[in-house]
């Protein structure tokens, strides 16, 4: 169907108060992307090369490194409210949900009600304690990425890798990666100018 002049003198405006229209403060948004710490399905787009798992630590850039430092200092303690203040010191907030959840100590508590939320903290530092990888050199979404499961396929897994893999999740984790056919538990991503991106698990 066609429109004339006065109905597209009509809509235009609608469009741009639907484009411009602020979202809500603290809204989890997050778009798709490596920034967001979604992970695509297996088969859906070609496969990149597997990265190096990195282990050592000091090949990280010193912002990613002191990142890195801040988010386990506030885990170590036990307070929630702790890690909350490291991900306020973004610009953005971390991506930590792919819901619309605008409050990650709530939500957290929420997941993790036997807890008050606490788990995710022992989850966190379980996960930035095993290696990493670093992804997508020389663009702007060059990041480092923890557990390097997350980069890797799961079936060329060595058996020393997958007991590193049941430090962090259960049996019932694994066996819903294998369906999906890939790791899609908690990841973390850190820019080498030490932006938090996200500490997020699914797909």
């Amino acid at each position: 169907m066609r429109l004339g002049m006065t109905g597209l003198f009509r809509i235009v405006p609608i469009l741009l108060v639907l484009v411009l229209w602020p979202h809500e403060p603290g809204a989890q948004t997050p778009a798709p992307g490596p920034k967001s710490g979604r992970i695509e399905r297996p088969g859906t787009t070609q496969p990149a090369p597997i990265p190096e798992i990195l282990r050592d630590l000091s090949r990280l850039p010193p912002r990613a490194a002191r990142m890195r430092e801040r988010m386990l200092d506030a885990a170590r303690t036990g307070d929630l409210d702790k890690l909350l203040i490291v991900m306020q010191s973004n610009e953005t907030l971390p991506v930590f949900s792919f819901g619309n959840e605008k409050d990650p100590v709530a939500y957290w508590k929420t997941i993790y009600p036997d807890s008050h939320g606490l788990e995710i903290l022992s989850i966190l530092i379980q996960v930035l304690e095993t290696g990493f990888v670093h992804i997508h050199k020389g663009t702007p979404q060059e990041m480092y990425v923890w557990p390097y499961f997350a980069h890797v396929p799961l079936k060329q897994l060595t058996p020393e890798q997958r007991v590193e893999l049941f430090r962090i999740a259960t049996g019932s984790d694994y066996k819903k990666m294998r369906e999906f056919g890939a790791y899609i538990f908690y990841r973390v991503g850190i820019a080498p100018d030490g932006t938090w991106h996200f500490f997020v698990a699914g797909d």
